[in-house]
């Protein structure tokens, strides 16, 4: 489908002002907020915000609000995603501004980091005391590897990303890896965690898992790992899951079978002491998804009390034939 020539007027016309190249190739290398662009380029907000706006409205640019911060995100699609590219892969960033924003850029990135370790500092005693209670992770992880196979996928999106651990783990097997969380702190974290692994093709954004902001049958495969716990009506995500999901594409739920740690539920904010199997089948036939037995992980028999873990494999069904068998 060709492009009209006013857009693409327009968006040479946003692209073709120093500061504003400037902002595009700091955003190619990751999502920033309105003040970290302020203090790389120290320049006013005022200033920066009618750039950012100018960028915007051509299509340039994504405005991403997260709660009282505003991150944006250079277009990685379509015929703009093109443009950009056409763009920087002639354009010298080596010349003096470019380096001097490169070096404030890095500056950011150490500064999200030392966020992420107060925040993690705060509530290490609480998260490992969860942690302590299940399989060991790294078996989980590598079963939940095995379920999903190593593609190579197209686009995965971690629903309820939390600290960005899913994203790191199926990006070598993805073109694009997302993370949606509701959490401000928590993002900080993912960022923070995604920059230090050194992930280029990984995003994050604020939002509400029940209602993602991904269009529909947009991913080839999406995991909810350890998160239905938390939410008031699981069975929301799934459908969720069964929108963004491709016709052939899979879901990966990670969560706690069901238990009596109440503890949980008053000192971890848990609405629900684990996930029953029964209850799983009940949401995926509601939202036409073809879910297959779990794997069960035990927990360690040298714990006292413990915490089982599910994994399990729902596909998208690939035409209305097979969604009806």
């Amino acid at each position: 489908m060709s492009t009209s020539p006013n857009l693409i007027t327009d968006a040479l016309k946003a692209a073709g002002e120093p500061t504003r190249l400037r902002i595009l190739a700091l955003l190619r290398k990751g999502d920033l907020a309105v003040g970290e662009l302020v203090q790389i380029l120290e320049q006013s907000q005022p200033r920066l915000s009618h750039h950012l706006k100018t960028l915007t409205n051509a299509g340039l640019v994504e405005r991403l609000p997260e709660g009282s911060w505003v991150f944006y995100r250079a277009a990685r699609k379509g015929w703009v995603n093109r443009l950009l590219e056409a763009i920087f892969a002639d354009l010298d960033i080596s010349k003096e501004e470019f380096e001097k924003d490169r070096l404030a850029l890095n500056a950011v990135r150490q500064d999200r980091t030392a966020s992420a370790n107060t925040y993690f500092s705060n509530i290490a005693e609480k998260w490992d005391q969860i942690r302590a209670q299940h399989y060991p992770t790294a078996d989980i992880e590598g079963a939940l590897m095995e379920a999903a196979g190593h593609g190579p996928f197209q686009r995965v999106i971690d629903l309820g990303t939390g600290t960005g651990r899913m994203l790191t783990l199926f990006s070598p097997f993805a073109s694009e890896v997302e993370g949606l969380d509701q959490s401000h702190q928590m993002l900080t974290v993912a960022r923070a965690n995604l920059t230090k692994s050194g992930t280029n093709n990984a995003s994050v954004r604020q939002g509400d898992v029940t209602a993602t902001p991904f269009e529909t049958n947009c991913a080839d495969l999406v995991i909810i790992h350890q998160v239905l716990h938390f939410v008031e009506s699981p069975e929301t995500v799934l459908a969720e899951a069964s929108r963004i999901l491709r016709p052939g594409g899979k879901l990966l739920v990670v969560d706690f079978a069901p238990h009596k740690l109440d503890f949980l539920r008053g000192e971890h904010g848990h609405r629900r002491l684990g996930i029953r199997h029964k209850d799983m089948l009940g949401w995926a036939e509601q939202t036409g998804l073809a879910l297959q037995e779990p794997h069960r992980f035990d927990p360690p028999k040298t714990l006292e009390q413990g915490l089982a873990v599910y994994i399990w494999t729902a596909l998208q069904p690939a035409n209305q034939q097979e969604a009806a068998a």
